[in-house]
């Protein structure tokens, strides 16, 4: 019984030893693709509850600038892990930069299209449409191609003007995001003119954390815990919103983001609802070996992948 006390003790003791050399050792950049809001709650939430800390790892939230976007910082070396959507990095993939998903938060596909004055979205062949210039959308140019709707992409930085001044017939948005800022901005938004991809056989996976996978490799102990960290930021921040919100504020005042606690108050549900699987009703945490092969499948066949991106390739070696 002694023995067994003592054996417990000194293994806790080792634990503990290895977690703070651990803390003592390099830190860990970690730059999410945008800039602070609520879409990044559970990593502001590790960080400010001092779970990476407890994990023994040292974790530095730097966001990406207009000039310098995420993936830049990470070809750089400059940071050490971000957050993309699965499409992005499976081009990234392509392009013969080997990546590892080291956690997925998103389980469906927040994609959508709005259109101008109620008309539905694929009844406007040739339309102007926006899309985000930094990336994503993806899976809306492969829909674009398949149906035949000949959209024209109008590139725009960060928000919703050119649509709502009417310069363009619709525009892409994330139901987390750009979707609250239309209905802010007083926009009619109904079943009849917004398309969401998740409902037509598009719900392909977006958000997840990934980092080189020659980091990844020299760095495994490490990687784990801070995704285990991560995810448990986030399942705090699911059952406990009303907290999260006043830590992600604290993050969007530190980074003087023009916004407000309403907004990022809806983000952060929309957020927190896309991920529980549609399926199982359950927060996962896991890439989806069917969303990357749809996925892969989908952009290989419009000529947006060179080759098709295996969900092997993409995830931890064991």
């Amino acid at each position: 019984m002694i023995f067994a006390v003592l054996l417990t003790v000194c293994v806790h003791t080792a634990q503990t030893a290895e977690a703070q050399t651990s803390a003592k050792g390099e830190t860990l950049v970690f730059t999410p693709q945008w800039t602070a809001q609520a879409q990044f709650a559970g990593y502001y939430v590790a960080e400010a509850k001092g779970f990476y800390r407890e994990a023994g790892v040292n974790v530095r939230i730097e966001h990406p600038s207009s000039t310098q976007p995420a993936m830049s910082r990470l070809r750089k070396n400059e940071c050490q892990a971000t957050t993309l959507q699965l499409c992005q990095a499976m081009e990234i993939a392509d392009d013969g930069v080997p990546l590892v998903n080291i956690l997925q938060t998103s389980m469906n596909n927040a994609m959508v299209i709005v259109s101008a004055r109620g008309k539905d979205p694929l009844t406007q062949k040739g339309a102007r449409v926006g899309i985000w210039s930094v990336g994503f959308g993806q899976l809306a140019i492969c829909m674009s191609l398949k149906d035949h709707l000949n959209y024209e992409w109008i590139r725009f930085a960060q928000n919703v003007n050119l649509f709502v001044a009417g310069a363009l017939d619709a525009t892409l948005a994330m139901s987390y995001n750009e979707y609250y800022q239309l209905v802010q901005a007083g926009m009619e938004v109904s079943d009849k003119n917004v398309y969401r991809f998740c409902d037509h056989g598009y719900n392909v996976q977006e958000d997840g954390v990934y980092m080189t996978r020659d980091y990844y490799l020299k760095h495994k102990d490490q990687a784990q815990r801070f995704a285990q960290a991560s995810r448990k930021g986030w399942e705090w921040a699911a059952q406990h919103p009303d907290e999260a919100l006043d830590i992600v504020m604290q993050y969007v005042d530190k980074e003087h983001i023009a916004t407000n606690r309403v907004m990022q108050r809806l983000m952060l549900k929309e957020v927190l609802r896309l991920q529980v699987d549609r399926e199982s009703k359950k927060r996962e945490f896991r890439l989806r070996p069917d969303m990357v092969r749809q996925a892969s499948h989908m952009m290989f066949d419009c000529q947006m992948l060179s080759r098709e991106v295996t969900y092997e390739e993409l995830i931890p070696q064991k």
